[in-house]
């Protein structure tokens, strides 16, 4: 990129944008999902909408060679996606056991699902899939894609990653509330995804990453969120103890994961520095 194209103004335009195509996109899937299951519940038919709404989108973003440069939509080699895989779905394991752990230790407003008991389940696996789909696709392609890889042309890797990962706390809190608990766990998740954004220098194996744990979320970990026991009133159970050594351990071997994927990925990142 050119210096032009990474202006001060210039990256703040991007952030804005990025954090415009997720809120926007989010609400468009929001307000299609909830007239659907009102209206029809059996024929999931939002689903087949927002499809081709994504992929309209998807289009624009990458319609000239600048867009394409900046979504940073591009493949990677086996060994690359494949250790990207490893150290995205371990990070996902060990993230789990964490939101698990914080909502036991700290009440928080959680996520409001739909009461999927209601529907048929053929509608339930399209609308956790879908709904996995845009939320992974529209972060992926606006904050990991367009805003940090400008970020990355004039700044540290480090400071690009966390700069980004800030600027989605308003998108999340809009959702998920402003306690600090929350935010924390999703500067963790937003900082292993831009890591995975930096060390490939491309968005495919994180939109992979955060498509599986989405659906980790939304199927086996937010549903019994309001079941979860109080560990400062009831005290620590078993359970609470094994989410807590399995995070420590999936923590360790994430962090090994990303160092390999670092390793292999050095060649890659220097032709990116050498061409910009």
């Amino acid at each position: 990129m050119s210096s032009g194209d990474t202006s001060t103004a210039t990256l703040v335009k991007l952030g804005a944008f990025a954090l415009a195509l997720t809120v926007v996109t989010g609400g468009i899937w929001s307000v299609l999902l909830v007239i659907n299951l009102r209206m029809t519940p059996a024929i999931p038919w939002a689903v087949a909408v927002m499809a081709l709404l994504l992929w309209l989108a998807w289009r624009a973003l990458r319609a000239t060679p600048r867009r394409r440069r900046r979504l940073r939509a591009t493949r990677v080699s086996g060994p690359v996606f494949a250790w990207a895989l490893v150290a995205g779905l371990v990070s996902v394991g060990a993230l789990t056991r964490l939101w698990i752990i914080l909502i036991e230790l700290v009440h928080v407003k959680g996520n409001a699902l739909p009461d999927f008991s209601r529907y048929p389940i053929t509608t339930v696996v399209l609308v956790i899939a879908m709904a996995s789909i845009v939320t992974a696709v529209a972060e992926e392609a606006g904050f990991r894609g367009y805003f940090q890889g400008a970020l990355e042309s004039r700044f540290s890797a480090f400071a690009s990653i966390c700069c980004a990962a800030l600027v989605m706390v308003p998108g999340h809190a809009l959702t998920q509330g402003f306690a600090l608990t929350t935010i924390g766990f999703y500067l963790c998740v937003d900082i292993m995804l831009g890591t995975i954004a930096y060390l490939t220098q491309s968005i495919v194996p994180g939109i992979f990453v955060h498509v599986v744990g989405l659906v980790m979320f939304f199927a086996f970990i937010w549903p019994y969120d309001a079941s979860r026991r109080f560990v400062p009133v009831e005290g620590p159970d078993a359970a609470f103890w094994v989410n807590v050594y399995q995070l420590v351990i999936a923590g360790v071997l994430a962090l090994i994961a990303f160092r390999r994927l670092a390793r292999i990925t050095a060649p890659l990142r220097a032709v990116t520095r050498a061409s910009d």
